[in-house]
């Protein structure tokens, strides 16, 4: 396996970053001790969000998650010549036929995840079989009319084994949804219920974020003033708490490059694309969460940037299983930096090291490197350089073995 990994300490201020479905901020518990946690989920997320703010990526190299697949179909150039219920019609049918159901508001059973250039292949064959479409979509109102009359509940397989031959044919088969080299899709994988056939491997692995050292979770006691309250009443117009923790955090997350090189279709200079805007956006974002009232955005102290070839991936966590605390007149965020720096060291004398590997560390304590003291570099761009020549010469290889040219 072909690997960049990335590892990172990242001291977080005083944040409430990513609840629970209380509203709390999560946390677990690891080496015994309660620490805080970031979902895996919120990291990717945050990490999309960042691929869209600062144009990373082509529109066309993106994706997009939704169950108003629907609403934006009818907005696409394809369908502005007909009239908008009568395109919805149709849309539906298409759905119908695709093997997806839309309710009654035009969301889909659940979230999709589909590439730009997906949803446009699919407005187009829509456009294509639009005959074909409004007639199904007639046979489909027909049979919620019989429904509604005998009182029984048009279930999804009957909709499903509605769907005509030719109709079938048409939306059925998988160069609709191929991926269309979407990145966001390649890194992160996805599963789609109603054809598992369509579903991708994700190329990209993220860890939940945990805290090196134990934590505990405090609260913000808050009152808010009424404006126009006329002055001789007292008190406050509205009062609560919001719970928050502060804490380092031990971020770490991995790109298979053989997974990545086969989801694009063997494209190599779009599998560098994606590998330098993943992992430019997973070091420089953290979730939102409460970011109005904390403004918690602080940057990593520490990041480490690996390529590796013929390695399997190695998180670093367990070198906070005994909590990290300040001690000989260093803080926790130099403290941890030592402590993954031993532990590696360790892992790599215990099982040994890959045949070929590149390290580039960034590193802004003051904190002697002994094992990596020649891989210290100034600047993330720096370390995203150096990682990008190995990766290149991956990607080629990957690419010859999958048969390109």
């Amino acid at each position: 396996m072909n690997l960049v990994e990335i590892h990172v300490i990242q001291p977080v201020p005083p944040a409430s970053l990513n609840r629970d479905d209380t509203g709390s901020p999560k946390d677990t518990v690891f080496g015994g001790v309660r620490r805080a946690r970031i979902s895996s989920q919120a990291q990717k997320r945050a990490v999309r969000v960042f691929f869209s703010s600062y144009s990373l990526l082509e529109p066309e190299e993106r994706a997009v998650r939704t169950r108003l697949l629907l609403d934006e179909l009818v907005k696409m150039e394809e369908f502005r010549d007909f009239p908008e219920e009568e395109s919805k019609a149709v849309i539906r049918a298409a759905l119908v036929a695709l093997g997806m159901v839309a309710d009654d508001q035009g969301r889909t059973e659940y979230l999709l995840f589909l590439g730009r250039g997906e949803i446009g292949k699919l407005a187009k064959r829509i456009r294509d079989h639009r005959d074909r479409l409004l007639e199904f979509a007639r046979d489909l109102d027909q049979k919620a009319r019989e429904a509604q009359e005998t009182k029984k509940r048009l279930r999804k397989e009957d909709l499903l084994k509605a769907v005509p031959d030719k109709l079938k044919e048409a939306f059925q088969d998988r160069e609709i949804l191929d991926g269309e080299k979407a990145v966001e899709i390649a890194l992160f994988g996805r599963m789609l219920a109603d054809r598992p056939e369509l579903g991708k491997d994700a190329a990209c692995q993220v860890a939940h974020a945990i805290s090196t050292h134990r934590v505990d979770r405090e609260f913000d006691f808050y009152t808010a003033v009424d404006d126009l309250q006329p002055r001789e009443q007292t008190g406050a117009g509205m009062m609560g708490d919001v719970e928050y923790y502060s804490a380092t955090f031990y971020r770490y997350a991995n790109i298979n490059l053989d997974q990545l090189m086969r989801n694009l279709q063997g494209d190599r200079e779009l599998a560098k694309k994606a590998v330098e805007a993943f992992a430019r956006g997973f070091v420089l974002t953290l979730p939102s969460g409460k970011q109005n009232t904390f403004a918690a955005h602080s940057l990593p102290e520490f990041v480490a940037i690996l390529v590796r070839k013929d390695s399997m991936p190695r998180n670093l966590a367990a070198a906070f299983e005994k909590p990290v605390y300040p001690s000989d007149g260093k803080d926790i965020t130099e403290r941890s930096v030592e402590e993954l720096l031993k532990y590696w060291e360790k892992l790599d004398n215990a099982y040994g090291k890959p045949a070929r590997e590149e390290v580039a560390i960034v590193c802004l304590p003051e904190v002697d490197l002994p094992y990596h003291r020649d891989k210290r570099v100034d600047t993330l761009d720096e370390a995203l350089e150096r990682a990008n020549k190995t990766v290149d010469e991956l990607l080629n290889a990957v690419h010859n073995l999958l048969g390109g040219e």
